[in-house]
């Protein structure tokens, strides 16, 4: 699941605070046995998914959470979470955040927008720089929390994947990249 010699890259960049506490659930389930499950993941189905990616390719994920404006002003959509993963041969090889892009021509982080150009620019800085984009994720902090963190009744794992799905088809989501294709 995780490479022997991970690279964890950027890690001053802000956005780590939310990306470590993930990076240390994965390290969690990859040491454990088949039977360990943490709020619905389980080693079997994420093993899975890595080996159905192309060899060589990345994965993205970027949240945003929506808080009030300043003295009732607009509301703000900050960026909370902006990771990338790339992968290859099944393996998670090295982790990011959207922060080691900006140099390639994205907005400071500050500035990125939950919108079809940032994620495309995004997308296109990521695929230069690492590899292609398999899948990529936006959505907001409710969703990202819902799938991440939900189990099945009994505490086990669950299908993460048809769970992901479901999201997209209820516009609570946004699902980008070449493996989307395949799944139209």
């Amino acid at each position: 699941m995780l490479a022997g010699e991970l690279l964890a890259l950027d890690t001053d960049s802000p956005l780590w605070d939310a990306t470590r506490p993930l990076l240390d659930a994965a390290l969690r389930l990859d040491q454990q046995d088949d039977t360990y499950i943490w709020h619905g993941w389980d080693k079997k189905q994420v093993e899975a998914f890595l080996k159905r990616l192309p060899q060589h390719c990345t994965l993205l994920a970027g949240v945003w959470q929506t808080t009030p404006g300043e003295r009732g002003g607009e509301e703000q959509e900050k960026l909370v979470l902006g990771v990338v993963c790339e992968v290859l041969a099944a393996e998670v090889r090295s982790v990011r955040t959207f922060a080691a892009f900006v140099a390639d021509g994205l907005p400071p982080v500050e500035q990125l927008e939950p919108g079809y150009e940032h994620a495309r620019a995004l997308m296109q800085a990521v695929s230069r720089q690492v590899a292609p984009v398999a899948w990529a994720l936006f959505t907001d902090k409710p969703t990202w929390d819902e799938w991440l963190l939900m189990a099945g009744d009994d505490g086990g794992a669950i299908d993460k994947g048809e769970l992901l799905a479901s999201f997209a088809r209820a516009g609570r989501c946004v699902l980008m990249g070449t493996q989307t294709l395949r799944h139209r």
